[in-house]
């Protein structure tokens, strides 16, 4: 009995020094697969002094819509993201609206690798606007501006609803981009 032991011992034992000798691989983690909706738009118009176009299958809301009625949510509930926008009426403030914006922005530079700035001028519309592409773990991917520069402003912002892992969101922030890009651009004022 005791040689069986011993002789089960020694296999096992030959067995594991078999088997160690290749080298394990692991696999790198993956991230879940996001489906991105088709590219088609509706008119968004309503009483406040603006309009643009907006994704198919968004879906707009009101934050507070007794105290800011022209503050609108544009929800993506297949990326699980919106886009807050905020008008203000320019009273002699403009300045102090463009700080503000740009403060908001760059208060992302704790997490941000860069943050790039591309202007975007339409003489006819009377549209003048910045796009900020904020690079990086940041909160916010994309944070834009776009005024008349006499009456108007309109800032929005990006905000996925997790947390902020650039690698994992990357495919949904660069469609994300491409719909703040659509809706500056179709922008136009009342």
């Amino acid at each position: 009995m005791e040689k069986l032991l011993r002789s089960s011992g020694l296999f096992v034992m030959f067995i594991v020094l078999i088997s160690c000798s290749e080298e394990y691989t692991p696999k790198p983690k993956a991230y879940p697969r996001i489906n991105l909706p088709e590219s088609a738009y509706q008119s968004y118009s309503t009483d406040c002094p603006f309009r643009f176009e907006h994704q198919l299958k968004s879906v707009i809301s009101y934050p507070n819509p007794k105290m800011e009625p022209c503050w609108i949510n544009i929800n993506y509930p297949t990326l699980n993201c919106r886009i807050h926008l905020s008008y203000r009426k320019i009273e002699g403030n403009l300045n102090s609206l463009l700080e503000d914006s740009r403060g908001l922005v760059y208060k992302h530079t704790v997490k941000a690798s860069a943050i790039n700035q591309k202007d975007i001028v339409d003489k006819s519309r009377k549209i003048f606007a910045v796009v900020y592409e904020i690079e990086g773990d940041a909160a916010s991917s994309v944070q834009f501006f776009a005024t008349d520069s006499l009456h108007h402003f309109l800032r929005g912002a990006l905000y996925f609803n997790a947390s902020s892992n650039a690698d994992s969101l990357a495919p949904a922030i660069t469609f994300m981009r491409e719909e703040v890009y659509h809706i500056v651009e179709s922008l136009n004022w009342k």
